[in-house]
């Protein structure tokens, strides 16, 4: 009942000694701490089951901690409301998923007040703006799962959702694993020209880990920092 409402966020992030196991007794993630300074670009980099993923997860409270602090802006995550929180985050999360219906509701899930001109500008950060385009434009229909779409336009519009959603914070899992390197190049370019915005992303392409402020190498789930 006394939750922090969250107002603003200015992306300041920190994890403080972070533990955390999805089966007890079983740690992916030992005594991790780092900080992340507002409107930066941190890329996290390590070996598969290394808790990148999971390190994400738990900034935006999908999963619950055990021991540890996780702060936003001084604020310990776990005394903010949780709609509060997400509110101030937009996520790509690796499993890609869109739904049956539009595009138009596909990237506006979450934010009924995006505006045409909103969904557009994400498109074009996206690279979906032209496969959009031939499919028929936003109002055009995609089946469950988007499966009449090819794994890089789902992972494009799935990035163009959480640009959408917008936020302080940018929260993106391994958003170009299924580009070409040409259309990479373009999704990091319009990522970089984004004013004001913190983004953190998990990824395995040097090419993608050069564009960050900072990079933050993950091994054996953090034991001994980052």
């Amino acid at each position: 009942p006394d939750a922090v409402e969250l107002d603003e966020v200015k992306g300041d992030i920190e994890f403080r000694d972070v533990w955390f196991s999805y089966i007890p007794g079983e740690w992916v993630l030992q005594g991790v701490s780092f900080h992340v300074e507002p409107r930066q670009t941190v890329a996290f980099v390590g070996s598969t089951g290394s808790g990148k993923s999971t390190i994400l997860s738990l900034i935006c409270r999908n999963y619950e901690f055990q021991k540890g602090e996780i702060l936003i802006d001084g604020i310990d995550i776990r005394k903010i409301k949780i709609s509060s929180l997400r509110r101030h985050f937009g996520q790509m999360l690796q499993d890609v998923f869109l739904f049956s219906g539009t595009i138009r509701e596909n990237l506006s899930m979450g934010d009924r007040g995006a505006g045409e001109a909103q969904l557009c500008a994400a498109l074009e950060t996206a690279q979906a703006a032209d496969f959009v385009a031939e499919a028929g434009g936003l109002d055009a229909v995609l089946v469950q799962g988007g499966v009449n779409l090819s794994g890089g336009q789902r992972q494009r519009l799935s990035l163009a959702r959480a640009l959408v959603r917008g936020g302080a914070v940018l929260v993106l899992d391994d958003c170009t694993s299924a580009l070409d390197p040409a259309t990479e190049r373009r999704v990091l370019d319009g990522l970089e020209r984004r004013p004001g915005q913190a983004v953190l992303h998990i990824t395995q392409k040097v090419r993608a880990a050069r564009t960050a402020d900072r990079v933050l190498v993950l091994e054996e789930g953090g034991e001994g920092g980052l």
